[in-house]
């Protein structure tokens, strides 16, 4: 199919992006399951570094199915017309690449050289339920970058791509062009694009509140009645920001 026909991968407004960089991957889970969403966490993909920026953007997908002798070779890789190659170039700046090989880790879904391009071009970050090869490499261009686990082996051995930026299953999770993918140390998720604002917004809110459980915590207090939130408690972390969040960890 040619990649041509779908649909190009909007940008997230500069708002909605802000406060998804401040909200961790598994909140924004449980916001989706709250709405019935049980399967948008990418189980099982690992942060190729710990410390590597986090990661927002909309996804921009790449299809590959196994190889087959006659159509994958090294040679492709001379190619303009490689849909792998293509798909380096043409995903957006700001957007994350997400590459779905099915679980296979038989060769890589991308090596460090790929890794660069995208991050000299304005990419958000990369997501594979396969592997990466040449990892010290692409952990040095700060590209924020999850796999299941490294791969060696050169794609065309195992790896054939066939479709970018259509709908795709990555580590069990349904993927569509546009839906926002969210990941740090913690993990990564996929969130569909009309309830992006609205969890979000829920999230961000919801962290502001842990900070407050937090600091009670620390001072011995139980979570019974304080996490979760409860409407008693909820109006004490009313009143705590209406007086200007004042160190709680401070006050006897």
């Amino acid at each position: 199919m040619n990649a041509g026909i779908h649909p190009p991968t909007e940008p997230i407004p500069p708002a909605l992006h802000d406060m998804l960089m401040r909200c961790d991957p598994a909140s924004l889970g449980n916001a989706l399951l709250r709405r019935c969403f049980r399967n948008t966490f990418l189980v099982g993909l690992f942060a190729v570094a710990p410390d590597q920026p986090r990661m927002v953007g909309p996804a921009f997908t790449l299809r590959f199915i196994p190889a087959r002798e006659d159509l994958d070779t090294m040679a492709i890789y001379a190619r303009d017309d490689s849909l792998h190659r293509r798909a380096i170039e043409e995903c957006p700046p700001g957007a994350v690449l997400v590459m779905s090989t099915g679980g296979d880790l038989r060769a890589s879904s991308m090596g460090d050289m790929m890794a660069l391009r995208l991050k000299v071009r304005g990419v958000a970050g990369v997501v594979t339920d396969g592997g990466f090869r040449d990892t010290p490499g692409i952990v040095e261009t700060g590209l924020p970058c999850f796999q299941r686990q490294g791969s060696g082996p050169a794609t065309p051995i195992a790896l054939h791509p066939v479709e970018f930026n259509a709908p795709v299953g990555c580590a069990g999770v349904a993927v569509y062009a546009g839906d926002i993918v969210v990941g740090d140390a913690s993990g990564a998720v996929v969130i569909p694009r009309a309830l992006a604002a609205e969890v979000a917004a829920e999230v961000d809110a919801a962290g502001d509140y842990e900070i407050f459980a937090a600091a009670h915590i620390r001072r011995g207090r139980s979570i019974f009645g304080l996490f979760p939130a409860t409407p008693e408690s909820r109006v004490e972390y009313e009143t705590w920001v209406a007086e200007g969040r004042p160190n709680l960890e401070q006050t006897p």
